[in-house]
């Protein structure tokens, strides 16, 4: 696992910055209740997206929270006053609060499914009744676009996907959920390029491949020999999933 304080200063760098963060925010601002008028982002990072949502729409009150040090405090010069440290699985507001959530790119983060659970179930508490919770889902899958990198890497072990999009919408239930949309957007500025790749398995991005381990050398190699060592590959595609309150 990534160390998110350290990986804070880059972090929007290396994941498409910007244009990103706007396909993000305007696929989110189009799930949202139109009267909504209090949100919070969980797992807000650097506040990148955050801060595209309070600005999208005029009235919206916009609150960010964030587990590490690290990405609060970049959230919180792109938004001051309005993030606060908070652990996803236990969040620090009174039941009822906001009329909308959002989580994107958190659920894939979480140790196992009890803690995916349990993240879905405090943004249902803090979810005021009629409001809607939107948040990212199947992100692993997202980056498998087809591409002869991916072609490489499907040799290598993986995690359970704790955001599989079948078992969010079973905890969503479970916590008075109910499907209300889906939507798409463009990972824009996220292909992968074979160099790039090969620096994200050196820094250790792919968490069942240990940098320094023999598999690692073995998929460096293949991916070393790939022609067009600097051309991106195809942008992935992230999925939405929104639930409304009952």
């Amino acid at each position: 696992m990534l160390d998110y304080d350290e990986e804070a200063e880059r972090y929007d760098v290396l994941r498409g910055g910007e244009p990103r963060a706007a396909a993000a925010a305007a696929a989110l601002l189009g799930l949202l209740p139109h009267g909504a008028r209090s949100l919070l982002d969980v797992g807000c990072g650097t506040g990148i997206v955050t801060r595209l949502l309070a600005a999208g729409r005029d009235g919206l009150r916009v609150t960010g929270a964030d587990l590490t040090w690290g990405m609060a405090r970049r959230a919180a010069a792109r938004l001051p006053g309005a993030v606060v440290l908070g652990d996803g699985r236990r969040l620090p507001f009174r039941d009822a609060r906001f009329d909308a959530v959002t989580s994107v790119w958190l659920l894939h983060l979480v140790a196992g499914p009890e803690d995916a659970r349990t993240v879905v179930g405090e943004c249902a508490r803090v979810l005021r009744p009629g409001g809607v919770y939107v948040t990212t889902v199947d992100k692993a899958a997202s980056h498998n676009v087809g591409s002869d990198i991916d072609a490489v890497l499907a040799a290598r072990p993986r995690n359970p996907a704790t955001d599989a999009a079948a078992d969010v919408e079973r905890y969503a239930l479970e916590h008075g959920l109910r499907p209300a949309g889906r939507a798409w957007f463009p990972g824009r500025g996220q292909g992968r390029s074979p160099r790039r790749t090969l620096t994200d398995l050196r820094r250790g991005w792919f968490v069942t491949l240990p940098p320094d381990g023999p598999l690692t050398e073995r998929l460096a190699a293949r991916i070393a020999a790939l022609p067009d060592q600097d051309r991106p590959r195809p942008d992935p595609v992230f999925a939405l999933r929104a639930f409304r309150k009952t």
